[in-house]
């Protein structure tokens, strides 16, 4: 469309528009008019706010205090064999450092080519830890029944067993695989 055409098609329809001017105060009736309608809104979201605000942080720390004294009931409420005796205790520190240590040996045998066997075994440790959880769990209901206590001395040696023979049959692994290299290069 041209010029000339815009020009004419707005020819035909002036009688369409409105001519009327506003009033010399229109615009700053108007402008008082959002002002007062963003102040109502203003207020109301600030009181809402002011209401809400302390309720937030009561609620806050209630749901705070109640999951700190969850925790420590849990901690307090679970027993272990350290909590049976000193002699317990030192039981158990002596197998949770052979486990440590058997750990490290286990890790510092990481290789792409043993990494099934690793993987593997952390997870058979893994299903004995929850186990272990339960027995904990089993003591405190028990009250310190001796067949509790047994079953959980055999799930610390049979954790240590695990990973002593992962560790073992990586260095079997190692040997076999020297000794075919040694093989085949004297061949």
């Amino acid at each position: 469309m041209n010029k000339n055409n815009l020009n004419t098609m707005f020819e035909n329809i002036r009688e369409d528009f409105d001519f009327e001017k506003p009033n010399a105060d229109h615009k700053k009736r108007f402008l008082d008019k959002l002002n007062i309608q963003n102040t109502l809104i203003e207020n109301k979201t600030s009181s809402v706010r002011k209401f809400w605000r302390p309720l937030i942080g009561v609620a806050a720390s209630i749901i705070l205090l109640i999951s700190v004294f969850a925790g420590i009931q849990k901690e307090s409420n679970t027993r272990d064999l350290a909590n049976i005796s000193p002699e317990m205790a030192s039981t158990e520190d002596f197998f949770l450092n052979t486990i440590t240590s058997e750990l490290e040996k286990l890790n510092s045998k990481d290789s792409p080519e043993y990494q099934e066997l690793i993987v593997d075994a952390l997870f058979q440790i893994k299903i004995l830890e929850e186990n272990y959880e339960q027995l904990k769990l089993d003591l405190n209901e028990s009250g310190d029944d001796k067949r509790v206590i047994y079953a959980m001395i055999s799930n610390f040696q049979n954790r240590i067993d695990l990973l002593q023979n992962v560790v073992e049959q990586i260095d079997n692994l190692k040997q076999q695989k020297t000794e075919q290299n040694e093989n085949s290069s004297t061949l």
